[in-house]
């Protein structure tokens, strides 16, 4: 472990909640869900407003709407929230060329590496000039955690949450760590906690008095081992630079199970193209078609094809897909579909025509034919669902987002992140004057922020000499 606290944890605060808060002007300082909004839905992100209710990450929406019952629940937006991580992952960017993130709101730094802090004053002042960064950036706030190591760095966030700083200087981590519940050091989870507390041990400080011998029995040898080395701060692990995408994949839950063979085919179609789309998106191409279906009983299956070379055609995904969905039975209903394209490469092979008829496909009979790939589901019904939290304009009144739908209405707040609560209007879902609109950006015009230098000369540490 290093002897400076140059190891930075950006955590931020309650990121697709914050971010809905601050687009829209009429939620902020109250209780925001967003997540899956059907009968299985999962709770994505909750504002703290929310989290005082009790709801948290993970939670069934259906438990979340018991407990905060009068919260806003909307619809996930992520390319919204992945066009904000990257302004924030270019600012985290600029002070290292270490950069490990491990979502759309959270990453390590290492900050030794970039040359921008070396000792507890000078990682202090990165701290607290990226947290300004950020807000003036994107009108959100963070939580930064500065330490000698990783697992330091990330419990010193917990701490600093919500918009604040925590630094834990070097030789005091033990101290720190002792009097701390179990669950905050990383990999002990419900399962984990439980059967040390069974063993009467409660604190971080009691799991290294118990000693590595016990630790190694009660939970076995690698567990014990990595446990009783973060009790006493050991953590070498390094900063790791963003690794490379090993695959490509889409998936939707329904909320109601899909009986119609017909249905299931076009909906892997849909997905096939959804995912060739952001395949593109990121320049690559792939040889491995991966279809995944979870079936009513939750039994999940995953079928691949292997072509010849790598591919970004739709068509040829399309076929693919359609061919591995043929090896599978769906007659009790499926409940998840998702397709993938693994085995990527930043080419494509110019022999298409021939995958795109199946000669290419290594387990497919010689001479067998497929069906024409289906035409993609139309996108205008789609369209006019309205899901709450979407973004919309309105010939007459401007921009604004739907507040909620039924009965051949919706309802939309017309008000925009700069704009003061606005008003709310009705209108039939076929109006021809309302139409999705794309997100406004939260901050009008983001600083141009400089590019952070490295210490003065004078500053730098500098070795003894003989």
């Amino acid at each position: 472990m290093r002897s400076a606290p140059t190891i930075l944890h950006l955590d931020m605060d309650a990121f697709y909640a914050s971010v809905e808060q601050a687009s829209k002007p009429s939620l902020r300082g109250k209780a925001v869900i967003v997540g899956g909004l059907g009968p299985r839905g999962v709770v994505a992100t909750a504002s703290y407003e929310a989290r005082v209710l009790g709801v948290h990450s993970a939670m069934p929406m259906s438990q979340a709407r018991r407990l905060a019952p009068n919260a806003a629940y909307l619809v996930p937006r992520f390319a919204l929230y992945r066009s904000i991580s990257d302004q924030v992952m270019a600012l985290l960017r600029a002070l290292s060329p270490l950069v490990e993130p491990l979502s759309l709101d959270e990453a390590f730094v290492d900050l030794e590496a970039g040359g921008t802090a070396w000792d507890e004053r000078s990682a202090r002042l990165v701290g607290t000039k990226l947290r300004a960064d950020i807000r003036a950036v994107t009108g959100l706030t963070g939580s930064v955690g500065l330490a000698a190591s990783k697992m330091l760095a990330k419990i010193a966030s917990e701490q600093a949450k919500p918009d604040g700083l925590v630094v834990i200087e070097p030789g005091t981590e033990r101290a720190m760590l002792e009097p701390m519940p179990v669950r905050t050091l990383p990999g002990v989870g419900p399962a984990t906690g439980d059967h040390l507390r069974r063993a009467g041990i409660h604190t971080v400080g009691e799991i290294a008095e118990a000693g590595e011998d016990e630790l190694v029995r009660l939970l076995g040898k690698a567990h014990g081992h990595a446990l009783y080395a973060m009790a006493l701060a050991r953590d070498d692990r390094p900063v790791v630079a963003e690794r490379e995408t090993k695959s490509v994949s889409v998936e939707d839950t329904y909320d109601v199970d899909i009986h119609d063979r017909v249905r299931v085919g076009l909906e892997v179609q849909r997905l096939a193209d959804r995912c060739v789309r952001r395949l593109r998106g990121a320049g690559l191409s792939g040889r491995t078609i991966v279809l995944k279906v979870r079936r009513y009983d939750f039994s999940t299956l995953t079928r691949s094809e292997t072509l010849r070379g790598p591919t970004d055609d739709p068509a040829v995904v399309r076929e693919a897909a359609a061919r591995l969905l043929d090896s599978v039975d769906t007659t009790g209903g499926v409940r998840l579909l998702g397709v993938g394209v693994s085995g990527l490469a930043d080419y494509t092979q110019e022999d298409l025509f021939a995958q795109a008829a199946g000669g290419a496909v290594e387990h497919v009979a010689e001479g067998e034919e497929s069906e024409p790939a289906p035409e993609p589901r139309p996108e205008a019904p789609v369209e006019r669902r309205w899901p709450a939290g979407r973004d919309v304009r309105h010939a007459e009144y401007g921009h604004g987002w739907v507040q909620g739908s039924g009965l051949g209405r919706v309802t939309v707040r017309f008000e925009t992140p700069g704009s003061a609560p606005g008003r709310v209007k009705t209108f039939r879902v076929d109006d021809p004057a309302l139409e999705t609109a794309d997100p406004l950006p939260l901050v009008e015009s983001p600083p141009d922020l400089p590019a952070p230098m490295g210490p003065p000369e004078a500053q730098r540490p500098r070795p003894l000499e003989a």
